[in-house]
């Protein structure tokens, strides 16, 4: 029996899994929220789940 345990993902239903910058934990569902750049050396990137996304009505970068 051929049983997958990937799920498919649905358009505008992002399944990443990743560092959520806000409650500090790592979450399914993260969003790219902010880029920081700097003038010399590595910049970053601020990620968010989507409870945080909500709670702190944050808009993710793909979609400003």
């Amino acid at each position: 029996m051929n049983e997958t345990t990937q799920h498919t993902a649905t358009e505008g239903n992002p399944t990443s899994y990743g560092f959520c910058s806000w409650h500090q934990r790592f979450a399914g569902g993260v969003r790219l929220i902010d880029v920081i750049e700097q003038g010399s050396g590595a910049g970053g990137a601020q990620y968010a789940c989507g409870p945080c996304r909500e709670l702190h009505g944050l808009v993710p970068f793909a979609d400003r």
